[in-house]
């Protein structure tokens, strides 16, 4: 078991700054393409609890699919990290905060753009033949924790939007859509028999 969850659940949490614009918008659209199993969760280094999504962040997330009726911003604390299965951070740093606040994380902690390009590497099949979504969802960071330093990982690293146009919003939506891809597609229950 890793990470502090009970057996039939895995947590992934996405860390951002201010918990406004990259994790919420990973989180929802996590959310919107995951089944059972998944409890998908975000939270800010530097957050104010309650805050709600800036205007152009919630309209990248519809445009993109998600959903964010219902958010509000919440700080990055010790026990949330503790308790996720995967933590996706938008930046190097992010990640870096994210193992600070408890080492063993060190191992279930990437970027967005470093996991992305990981899962996109790892082995498909492996993490397919695994009917039960945690098991599969082990399987991928498994996967990715062994791939990390041996894959090239060219910009791991999303630029915050905050505060810039709307294009900049989209931008970073675009690019945690493209970087969840292909762990989405592999997390993503198979069609039954």
């Amino acid at each position: 078991m890793t990470g502090g969850t009970v057996t039939g659940t895995f947590r992934i949490l996405f860390v951002c700054t201010g918990n406004l614009c990259r994790s919420p918008l990973a989180e929802r659209l996590a959310r919107a393409a995951l089944g059972t199993g998944f409890l998908v969760e975000s939270a800010g280094t530097r957050a104010a609890p309650g805050m709600p999504m800036p205007e152009h962040a919630r309209r990248a997330l519809l445009r993109l699919g998600g959903d964010p009726s219902g958010f509000a911003s919440r700080p990055l604390t010790a026990p949330l990290v503790a308790g996720a299965d995967l933590v996706l951070a938008a930046t190097v740093l992010h990640r870096a905060e994210v193992v600070a606040l408890h080492l063993p994380a060190a191992t279930r902690a990437f970027t967005i753009a470093e996991f992305g390009v990981l899962a996109a590497e790892a082995d498909g099949d492996a993490v397919g033949r695994e009917r039960d979504p945690v098991r599969r969802a082990r399987t991928l960071v498994d996967q990715a924790a062994a791939l990390r330093g041996l894959v090239r990982v060219d910009d791991p690293d999303i630029a915050d939007p905050y505060g810039r146009s709307r294009w900049a919003y989209r931008a970073a939506g675009r690019r945690i859509a493209e970087a969840l891809a292909a762990p989405l597609r592999l997390l993503t229950p198979p069609p039954a028999p």
